[in-house]
């Protein structure tokens, strides 16, 4: 596993909020059934993933921002590059975008909430495996 210090690189290769290195999902967005699970904790530094009984509620909201950006976005795409076909097509390009994406839009939201809310801070004691004794 790759360390970064970059909090905004390690979100995007959606890495654990305080060591940069344990991953918070266990399994490919590929994958159909299971592509949300997540460990309880980082299997690196031993961080908690869910702050509070209910916390990834909230990734609602966000994914919510993302499925419409994906949308707006889509629009766009279809009306300049097939110069403003019939209204199936977006309607149809649209739900494609949507469904395809949503394990991605998913997975982000809860990084991105964990991240921003969960009141975690990077810690450089948890790198390369140089894990201090106590766990927070």
């Amino acid at each position: 596993m790759t360390t970064s210090d970059s909090t905004a690189l390690a979100l995007l290769q959606q890495r654990c909020p305080r060591c940069h290195q344990g991953p918070l999902f266990t399994t490919s967005a590929l994958h159909v059934t299971r592509f949300a699970e997540m460990p309880a904790d980082c299997p690196v530094c031993g961080q908690h993933y869910e702050p509070e009984p209910g916390f990834f509620w909230g990734a609602m909201y966000i994914s919510y921002a993302f499925s419409t950006a994906i949308m707006l976005i889509t629009g766009f795409l279809v009306y300049h590059l097939l110069h403003d076909p019939a209204v199936w097509v977006y309607v149809t390009s649209v739900a494609v975008a949507a469904v395809l994406l949503t394990p991605l839009s998913l997975r982000y939201s809860r990084t991105v909430l964990l991240y921003l809310f969960g009141g975690i801070d990077y810690d450089t004691r948890y790198r390369a495996g140089a894990a201090p004794a106590t766990r927070r």
